[in-house]
């Protein structure tokens, strides 16, 4: 049984979810301890519970001690992972996104097609937008052999949750490809979206995306964000985020929560000047792909190989915990480089 200790580098709820995913996709049975040490209320909390069981649903696993507020518990994975039809309810505010990126791993490679519906929050801080994931991710991780879609279904945002989003994954039947991203290229377009639900009194979603696209015309960007007004969401609330493909074809993107006191202009002044930042670092990726291809990569067969813009502590994270389960990934400056485990659909 392997042990993966949580309060490891950055001690966050990422080690876990991305801990159990390796786990049922390599079949090795795993003990958890210290979950999420670093957080200010360490264990589990609602989302990684809703996550953990998750992947147990579709790899028929049996579980110890997978509870709200655990410090510890045991995932033993079955013989294989089935693709079909799953709904799962977070039942708080918690990441739903969050849940989909760790469960899209073992989508890429189950035995058939998968189409899971997740409810919980959709739109908050620290965890990726449904926008970066389907414009950013989601077109890297078919580069490398799995086709994936993600929808907003109702937009929810942390306080209230109640937001639902589509996860829709053909698997790779040979596994995944490794990914080579070498030449950042150039970005001449901007594409975005601007969403507020019931806001539309205040122009939310057009004062984000005006500054937004102010910011990076000023910098000699063309940027076209579609300004959003819904009212289906179950309370008020707003996000921004942009993406762009280099000429190379890398993906980059940003984007930003609405939270209290916190202006519109100042969020799109914020989503501009971070995917400037990243463009001008000689990155092949941004700064949350960063972290989220290396696990892809540990999957995949051969090497990858791509830049950061910045050695964060998710990207030590993670690297780490490719080398736990047996892959050789490393970091050379900005450069990673991962020479993955070549899993096959079990």
């Amino acid at each position: 049984m392997i042990e993966l200790d949580g309060a490891t580098h950055s001690g966050s709820g990422t080690l876990v979810r991305f801990g159990v995913a390796l786990a049922a996709l390599a079949g090795q049975p795993l003990r958890v301890v210290n979950a999420r040490e670093h957080r200010p209320k360490p264990g589990l909390a609602a989302q990684h519970v809703a996550a953990v069981r998750a992947c147990a649903d579709l790899c028929q696993a049996e579980t110890r001690g997978v509870e709200v507020g655990a410090r510890s518990f045991e995932f033993v994975p079955g013989s294989h992972i089935s693709g079909g039809e799953y709904a799962w309810d977070i039942g708080t505010g918690g990441s739903a996104t969050m849940l989909a990126l760790g469960v899209l791993p073992l989508a890429c490679l189950a035995s058939g097609p998968l189409r899971v519906r997740i409810t919980g929050g959709v739109f908050q801080d620290f965890a990726p937008s449904p926008h970066h994931l389907a414009h950013g991710l989601l077109p890297l991780v078919a580069r490398m052999g799995a086709a994936a879609e993600l929808e907003v279904l109702r937009p929810g945002y942390a306080r209230g949750g109640e937001g639902v989003i589509e996860l829709r994954v053909r698997p790779a039947p040979r596994g995944l490809a490794s990914l080579v991203l070498l030449d950042p290229g150039v970005v001449s377009e901007v594409r975005g979206a601007a969403l507020a639900s019931h806001l539309a009194e205040r122009r939310v979603a057009e004062r984000m995306a005006e500054s937004c696209a102010a910011r990076l015309a000023a910098a000699g960007l063309r940027a076209r964000i579609e300004a959003v007004n819904d009212d289906s969401a179950a309370g008020p609330g707003a996000s921004l985020a942009v993406w762009a493909e280099s000429s190379t074809g890398c993906r980059f993107g940003a984007d930003r929560a609405a939270a209290p006191r916190r202006s519109s202009e100042a969020i799109g002044r914020f989503v501009a000047d971070s995917l400037l930042e990243d463009l001008t670092s000689g990155a092949t990726t941004d700064r949350h792909l960063a972290d989220q291809l290396i696990l892809f990569a540990t999957l995949a067969d051969g090497v990858s190989r791509f830049s950061v813009p910045r050695v964060s502590e998710h990207v030590e994270s993670n690297l780490w915990l490719a080398q736990l389960f047996g892959a050789r990934a490393g970091i050379e400056g900005n450069r990673v480089e991962i020479r993955g485990l070549g899993l096959r659909p079990r």
